[in-house]
């Protein structure tokens, strides 16, 4: 964790000794319980440590007994014992090189120097060293710092230990309304999917049933017309096996002519409708799951785009063959309609008749009924125009010739005649653009104006709602001084009676006084000083005597009535 790395040299060789861990080591053997001789392995208790001692040289515990014997011999002469309760050790206190003691420390290489070494040092390394006590207090300061930060640090991993279990339990939560939401969100998509389904197979049965019903009624007009034909090749045959020229110029053009009136006839040749059966189940099961993934913003605009592609390369005949397959129950029944269709022609119709169903008669309205007429009266004559061309061709295929040979004419003739009707039809709905424009943009401005108008009053509401807020904190903040106000008000009231009353009263005199002295002072211009001196006497006895301080007043009612009397004499004057 801490990324030191050890060097190790040969395979048996051992990582170098770690002298922090071997201090705290022996650190705790020296607070263990009991102590153990090292020569005969004598234990001794905590509280016996007295009997103990302990060899520094040796770096050894000893005994009693043990240091008598065996250290009495002259080799351990040198050795210091001391007492196992008052040893040091020394190691730490001399230098290992000179045998000296610690003096200084080294703040540059971290190290403890000795006075040899101090001297031995260059001279600007010197400027590092301090003494020992001060590079003890600067060691605790730097360790008190670092011990700080891992505590920190421990808060913090122990804060994200917290938040990490948290976060389990959240990713748990998390996973199990995860795959709520996934199974109830497949579950509806089910539903909606066989729903869905279901409607899409009745519309595909119905358009088969229609498309039959269809095929089958043409196949038997077809039917039964193959015998006719039959009987008439064979009336040919036996007519011109038996009749002679005259008998042949005398009935053969009546033959002829038959023949003419049944090919003329409108034989349904051709089928009216494909054979495929179209649901568009795909957009229709996307359609059906839009409400669930939200996915209606996202295809708005590209199915804008797709509609109005399709308005633009739809070509009559198809237009004609996809009204028709609209116009089913089952597709109604579907409301295919109600959302974006890629079919112009049919989509077109069926929101007109909505739009008609609706009721209420505007321009609009009035011009799509007339639009609607016009349409219809031009698509059967493009219809039989169509016919007629079908039939000529295939005249030109199967027998090479012509029946009629002036009736491309007249096909061109009412061609022409038909765009024309169709140019005017569509200059006068051109025409009418400007009209409704004007409409649709009235309306435009119509509702941007109301929904302004809307938006207006929900921000006056929310205005007027704010300020009522304010008031009533307000209200709540003076309520508590106004009631204080009125408890004095209450206890003040039978002495602040009386003396209001008759102070109003003299308010009243003194307007008057004033009144009369400023009417007088143009007649009189000679008495004005005097009657200023005597207003202001009175003025100045009237505001001493309604003073509610002066004591006089509360103590003789009586000789305020009086005074109140002579004061009222002395105002005529």
């Amino acid at each position: 964790m801490l990324e030191h790395q050890s060097v190790v040299k040969g395979i048996n060789a051992l990582p170098p000794e770690d002298r922090l861990l071997k201090f705290l080591v022996d650190s705790s053997a020296d607070s263990e319980e009991t102590v153990q001789c090292a020569n005969c392995d004598l234990e001794c208790k905590k509280q016996d440590v007295d009997a103990m001692y302990y060899c520094n040289t040796c770096c050894q515990p000893l005994c009693r007994d043990c240091r008598e014997t065996t250290h009495k011999a002259k080799m351990f002469s040198r050795h210091e014992i001391v007492s196992l309760a008052k040893r040091t050790k020394e190691a730490h206190k001399k230098c290992a090189l000179h045998e000296e003691f610690y003096i200084m420390f080294s703040t540059e290489k971290k190290s403890m120097l000795c006075i040899n070494c101090f001297r031995d040092m260059q001279v600007e390394s010197r400027a590092h060293c301090i003494d020992i006590e001060t590079a003890y207090i600067q060691g605790c300061e730097k360790l008190d710092q670092a011990v700080l930060a891992v505590k920190e640090l421990q808060m913090s991993a122990r804060e994200a230990i917290i938040l990490l279990k948290a976060m389990i339990g959240e990713v748990r939560a998390n996973v199990d309304e995860e795959e709520s939401a996934i199974c109830t969100l497949f579950s509806n998509m089910q539903e909606k999917l066989a729903e869905r389904k279901k409607i899409l197979l009745k519309a595909a049965r119905s358009q088969h049933e229609e498309k039959e019903r269809t095929f089958k009624e043409q196949l038997s007009h077809l039917a039964a017309l193959l015998p006719t034909l039959q009987v008439h090749l064979v009336t040919c045959s036996a007519f011109l096996s038996s009749a002679n020229k005259f008998e042949f110029l005398d009935m053969g053009y009546q033959l002829m002519e038959r023949l003419k009136k049944i090919v003329k006839l409108p034989h349904r040749l051709r089928p009216t409708q494909s054979s495929k059966i179209n649901t568009e189940y795909r957009s229709e099961f996307a359609r059906c799951l839009e409400p669930l993934l939200l996915l209606g913003q996202r295809r708005s605009m590209s199915t804008t785009g797709s509609v109005a592609l399709a308005l633009g390369n739809a070509s009559g005949l198809m237009q004609s063959s996809l009204s028709v397959q609209c116009h089913s129950p089952a597709m109604s029944d579907m409301s295919l309609c109600s959302s974006v269709v890629r079919r112009p022609t049919s989509h077109r119709y069926i929101s007109t008749k909505v739009l008609l169903a609706k009721g209420g008669e505007t321009p609009f309205m009035e011009h799509c009924c007339n639009y609607e007429n016009s349409y219809r009266t031009l698509q059967t004559e493009i219809q039989k125009l169509k016919d007629q061309v079908q039939e000529i061709h295939r005249d030109l295929t199967k027998h090479h010739s012509l029946t009629k040979p002036d009736s491309m004419s007249e096909i061109l003739e009412k061609s022409v005649q038909v765009d024309s009707q169709i140019s005017s039809e569509y200059a006068s709905v051109e025409l009418m653009r400007a009209m409704f424009e004007e409409i649709w943009e009235e309306t435009l401005q119509r509702v941007a104006n109301e929904q302004e108008i809307y938006e207006a009053q929900l921000h006056d509401l929310l205005q007027l709602k704010q300020e009522n807020s304010y008031l009533t904190t307000i209200s709540r903040q003076i309520g508590p001084y106004i009631r204080s106000i009125a408890k004095v008000k209450e206890r003040l009231e039978p002495r602040l009676k009386e003396p209001k009353e008759l102070k109003d009263d003299r308010t009243e005199i003194m307007l008057k006084l004033y009144e009369d002295s400023t009417s007088t002072a143009d007649t009189q211009p000679s008495n004005e000083l005097s009657c200023n001196t005597e207003d202001n006497w009175t003025l100045n006895s009237l505001s001493e005597e309604t003073n509610p301080k002066n004591k006089d007043y509360y103590r003789t009612n009586k000789q305020k009535n009086t005074t109140d009397s002579t004061n009222r004499k002395e105002i005529p004057m």
